[in-house]
């Protein structure tokens, strides 16, 4: 499941559970969704920290 899809079945469980609620397999589904994209805003946050190179006025 790319992120955009995974995105938008989020979203979905979100405005099911405003309207009419969700079961109990649903409810799992959106903490494992929940889970794989947190997992992903960290994976993609922390590579870009590692990337980072800091230099002083001395180019050091």
């Amino acid at each position: 499941m790319n992120i955009d899809e995974l995105v938008n079945r989020i979203n979905e469980l979100a405005r099911k559970h405003k309207s009419v609620g969700l079961n109990e397999e649903e409810l799992a589904e959106r903490a494992k969704l929940r889970e794989i994209y947190l997992g992903n805003v960290r994976r993609n946050f922390r590579a870009q920290l590692e990337s980072i190179e800091i230099v002083d006025d001395n180019g050091k």
